[in-house]
Order: structure tokens, then C-alpha cells, then sequence
């Protein structure tokens, strides 16, 4: 069962086609990477994955539950980063933390507990005291990714989270994600970068709505460099 099945879905914006016939799945434990240029598509995919739009045609199916007809399950499976930050400056990291917990379910016991847990492993276990406004991007970042992950989920779904960040602060929100994805999580990793790629990841290419490869990413870049190749699949666009 794959952990993410996106199949034959379409969706647009009153005459605007967005996205055309999309297929593509992501398998349990795997770090797949959804690579697009600027306007491909990719956040309002993950809208449709999250659940924050339906989409108009097609069905996406979450370990087996479809979001359409069975979205309690489907999404309680669901750790999601998106693209625009949405912590709340005026807490602190801590109450930031609780509010995600309880919506979660979890007691307060537990919040505390599993929050210690994953702002220790980002490095940000300090500044749980700290008001959100008062960290840097990168740090701010740091605390989305222990908050998507504070309700254990098995998918973890981020869209140009590293956006903005210095090259030291990509790569550590890079390394401690793949980690987690080699002790058994699933992630879908939104990306326009190419750097953040790796040769043994899977690789969906988005362009214009619609999906031009898909496979492991050493295959697309066998006989020529990745740039090369996502450069002739998208025409060019960055």
C-alpha cells in the first residue's frame, strides 16, 4: 500500500487548468522529491493532498483512505510543512507546540514530552520559552518540522521549506528529515532546487500541471547532469 496514491487528478481555477492528470504515489519509507519550476503546480497539489481544496477530478488516497470519502483517517496520518510559514509569532515556541498538540488529541503530558523530543533533535530544545517573532527563518523553520512531527504521523509532506534559508540551515533541515525517512517515515519533499536532490531519491518533475518523469532520481541524470535533464524536461524554466 503506498503511502501517498495520487491518481488522474485534475484542478483548476474557474478557465485556469492548474493541474492535468496527475499520477503519482509515494511508497512507505521512501524520500520522494517533487521537483518543479515556480508555478508548476506543486503547492496546489499538496492543497489537494492536505485537504485544504478537492479536487474536481481523480482521487488521492492516503495509506488506502481516500481524502474524498474517508478524510479522518487520511489525514491523521498527515505531518505537513507548507510553503508559507504559519506559526504564530505572539507565542512562544512552547504554546505553538500545545495548540498543535491539542488539536492532535494529545495530552498535555504528552505534547511536553514528545515536544522536548523533537525541538531537541532540531537543536531548538533552548527556545521553547522564546516568542516565535523573536527567532530567525531558519529556526523558525526548525520548529514547523518538530511541530509537524509532534503527533508521530507515518507521512511527512514539506513544500519549499528550505526557501529563504542559508545553504548550512537547508542542509541541516535536509539531513534531520532524511534521517527520520531511514528509521521508517515517508516523505514527499516540494523543492525547485536541484542541490537538495540526491541520486538515490524518487523523483516526481512537475511542469505546467502535469507530471514529465518519474523514477529514481540517478536514472534521469545517467547519461548527463540533473540540471541538463530537468532543463529539457521543463523548457528551460526555473
Amino acid at each position: 500500500m503506498s503511502a501517498l496514491a495520487v491518481d488522474n487528478v485534475s484542478h483548476g481555477f474557474g478557465a485556469q487548468q492548474v493541474l492535468s492528470r496527475v499520477n503519482l504515489s509515494v511508497e512507505p519509507g521512501s524520500f520522494t522529491v517533487l521537483l518543479g519550476p515556480n508555478g508548476a503546480g506543486k503547492t496546489t497539489l499538496i492543497s489537494l493532498v492536505t485537504g485544504l481544496y478537492n479536487a474536481r477530478h481523480g482521487d488521492i488516497r492516503i495509506f488506502g483512505h481516500s481524502i474524498r470519502r474517508d478524510p479522518l483517517p487520511a489525514l491523521a496520518s498527515l505531518g505537513v510543512v507548507f510553503q508559507m510559514p504559519t506559526l504564530d509569532l505572539d507565542m512562544s515556541v512552547e504554546q505553538n507546540m500545545t495548540y498543535h498538540g491539542s488539536l492532535h488529541g494529545l495530552s498535555p503530558r504528552e505534547t511536553r514530552e514528545r515536544a522536548g523530543v523533537e525541538l531537541g533533535r532540531l537543536g531548538v530544545g533552548d527556545r521553547r520559552s522564546d516568542k516565535v517573532r523573536a527567532l530567525s527563518g531558519g529556526l523558525r523553520r526548525r520548529v514547523e518540522i518538530a511541530r509537524a512531527l509532534l503527533h508521530q504521523p507515518k507521512f511527512l509532506i514539506v513544500d519549499e521549506a528550505t526557501a529563504g534559508l542559508d545553504v548550512a540551515g537547508r542542509q541541516l533541515l535536509l539531513d534531520h528529515v532524511r534521517s527520520l525517512c531511514r528509521a521508517g517515515l515517508s516523505v514527499l519533499w516540494a523543492t525547485h532546487m536541484l542541490d537538495e536532490i540526491d541520486a538515490s531519491d524518487q523523483l516526481v518533475v512537475l511542469h505546467q500541471g502535469k507530471v514529465r518523469w518519474t523514477g529514481q532520481a540517478r536514472a534521469i541524470a545517467s547519461d548527463r547532469t540533473l540540471e541538463a535533464a530537468f532543463l529539457d524536461l521543463t523548457g528551460g524554466a526555473s
